[in-house]
């Protein structure tokens, strides 16, 4: 397996295993289900199964500070995910898609052109550029 699908499968399952303890879980267990399973329903069934232990493990990990508990239940994904793609090597794409969707907010968003424009007057100073200031945030001097 190259360099890239290997990099692809460990930031797969970091991914994973960061949205196994946040609140839209259950959106995240059932797309990386239809992942896994790769369009057969029983299996899909069985692998948001797997997930759901897998989910359980890695809470009594972090609940016991149990370092390598948790890293256990990485290097598991990661090894599932590196044979799902070994096997299908289309399953790529559908990944990379899966990482744009769970990729934080912020990151999606900043992508993109900006455009500055000031109105009204001449500034001989300097002007900040920012993506929101809200009026707690500007001081006068």
């Amino acid at each position: 397996m190259d360099a890239e699908l290997t990099a692809l499968a460990a930031a797969g399952a970091t991914a994973l295993v960061q949205q196994m303890v946040t609140d839209g879980w259950g959106q995240v267990r059932d797309r990386v289900a239809g992942f896994f399973a790769r369009g057969n329903a029983d299996d899909e069934e069985a692998v948001a199964g797997e997930l759901e232990e897998a989910r359980g493990d890695l809470t009594a990990a972090r609940d016991s500070a149990d370092a390598e508990a948790e890293a256990d239940v990485l290097a598991a994904w990661r090894v599932r995910m590196r044979r799902t793609l070994r096997a299908d090597p289309a399953a790529a794409a559908e990944l990379r898609e899966l990482l744009e969707e769970l990729a934080p907010r912020g990151e999606r968003e900043g992508r993109g052109d900006v455009y500055n424009t000031i109105n009204d007057g001449v500034y001989n100073d300097v002007v900040i550029q920012s993506g929101s200031i809200g009026a707690a945030s500007i001081r006068k001097g």
